[in-house]
């Protein structure tokens, strides 16, 4: 801990605290609306972007919340995240690194349907296909729109749309917590990626107001 923090245990329970009681998520969503509004945008979106980034887990992530990812190659978890057209994070699922965009998926757009309702459509790649395409037309009444790079692609190609979720994860790698996943339990791996976003807004606040 930092030399002018108490100790480690009393900083820990305040993060509890908060975490188990929502007040980490309502802190990010105030500032959200926040740059929403200074942006000219309504402060409930109508459109996202949804993708999902593996990271390697430290030793003391428990073996049940994590896994390998082989298209990555990674041994940890995964964050699926869902951004506005902004890049701002709407709302994030931490799993294992085992379980695939499809089944992820399903979780995440639920807990978007239910947290932001005038949500319409969803831009993602090819790995949200398969049931989530009707699940999510036909259950949540959102449209899927699949972003595919060209096959004939052999360079890097910024992709219309999916560029914006891609920022937001060049945005919270930035902060040393997130580059490994060190926490053991799923829901503080998520708190981490609120308060790394959190840091984002308050600091484009700031600048705005200077």
């Amino acid at each position: 801990m930092p030399a002018d923090f108490p100790a480690w245990g009393r900083v820990y329970a305040f993060f509890r605290r908060w975490r188990d009681n929502g007040w980490i998520a309502e802190f990010h969503d105030r500032l959200r609306d926040r740059i929403r509004e200074a942006a000219s945008r309504d402060r409930e979106p109508t459109a996202g972007n949804i993708d999902a980034q593996s990271v390697k887990a430290a030793a003391s992530v428990p073996a049940a919340t994590r896994g390998f990812d082989g298209g990555k190659k990674v041994n940890g978890r995964k964050r699926h995240i869902v951004v506005d057209t902004l890049g701002l994070l709407l709302t994030v699922v931490v799993t294992a690194a085992s379980v695939t965009d499809r089944e992820a998926g399903q979780t995440l757009l639920a807990w978007l349907r239910e947290r932001h309702w005038r949500i319409t459509r969803v831009w993602a790649d090819g790995g949200y296909t398969g049931h989530l395409v009707d699940f999510a037309r036909s259950v949540l009444q959102i449209a899927r729109t699949v972003v595919k790079r060209s096959d004939d692609t052999t360079r890097f190609v910024v992709l219309p749309k999916r560029w914006l979720v891609e920022r937001t994860f060049a945005w919270l790698m930035r902060s040393r917590r997130l580059v490994r996943d060190y926490e053991t339990r799923t829901n503080s791996a998520e708190a981490m990626v609120l308060w790394s976003m959190s840091t984002v807004m308050s600091r484009r606040l700031a600048r705005r107001r200077h």
